[in-house]
């Protein structure tokens, strides 16, 4: 198979993963709705840029690591469960409060906390190195082709930053914002209860496995 070939065939594997509902489309969503736009598309870019940090781990052979040593792969993965449970009790307890909409949020800084979020969100789960991995070592040849090498990266930052950013495109229209805002306790304390659950899934596996 041609270098074109293997690279759409990744990024095709790798836009259905982006898609499914997980702690980072509730993260990026609810960025989108509760501040703004622009925030949205910061946090988009959060998790593009997360996917290239562990594009590029993957592309390094962390993973070879990470299976040699499982202790390191399951502190990675309750550590992550932990920040899981971090955002869903801040969620959760802000429920109740009343939300005021604007544009930003403590001056220029909204935009950086949302890339923060977003980012730390998405290397939360070191299951997704072993995703990227497993994509990699099944489809690319034994010896990776320097254009490969460099396509990659920049190719899973489009994948997950230009799926996200629909996303934020979406939640952070008018009607969308305004049922949020009709319905934020309710929709805060469910986002709060994925997230919680996600994060316990993540601790009680890397906890099982031991």
């Amino acid at each position: 198979m041609s270098s074109i070939g293997i690279f759409i065939s990744i990024m095709a594997a790798l836009g259905v993963g982006a898609v499914s509902p997980g702690p980072s489309f509730v993260v990026v969503s609810r960025i989108a709705i509760s501040r703004s736009r622009l925030d949205g598309l910061a946090a988009a870019l959060g998790m593009g840029a997360g996917g290239v940090v562990f594009a590029a781990l993957a592309l390094a052979g962390l993973t070879a690591l990470l299976s040699q040593f499982e202790w390191l792969y399951l502190l990675l993965k309750v550590a992550g469960g932990v920040y899981l449970l971090y955002i869903a009790v801040n969620i959760w307890r802000g429920a109740a409060q009343p939300l005021a909409v604007c544009d930003t949020i403590n001056g220029r800084r909204a935009p950086m906390r949302s890339f923060t979020t977003a980012l730390l969100t998405q290397l939360s789960n070191p299951k997704t190195i072993i995703v990227y991995a497993s994509l990699f070592a099944a489809l690319l040849p034994r010896t990776v082709p320097l254009d490969l090498i460099i396509a990659l990266p920049l190719g899973v930052f489009a994948v997950e930053a230009g799926w996200y950013s629909i996303v934020a495109l979406a939640f952070s229209a008018r009607r969308p914002r305004r049922f949020y805002l009709a319905a934020k306790s309710w929709i805060d304390r469910a986002a709060g209860a994925v997230m919680g659950g996600l994060g316990l899934r993540l601790i009680l596996s890397g906890l099982s496995a031991r």
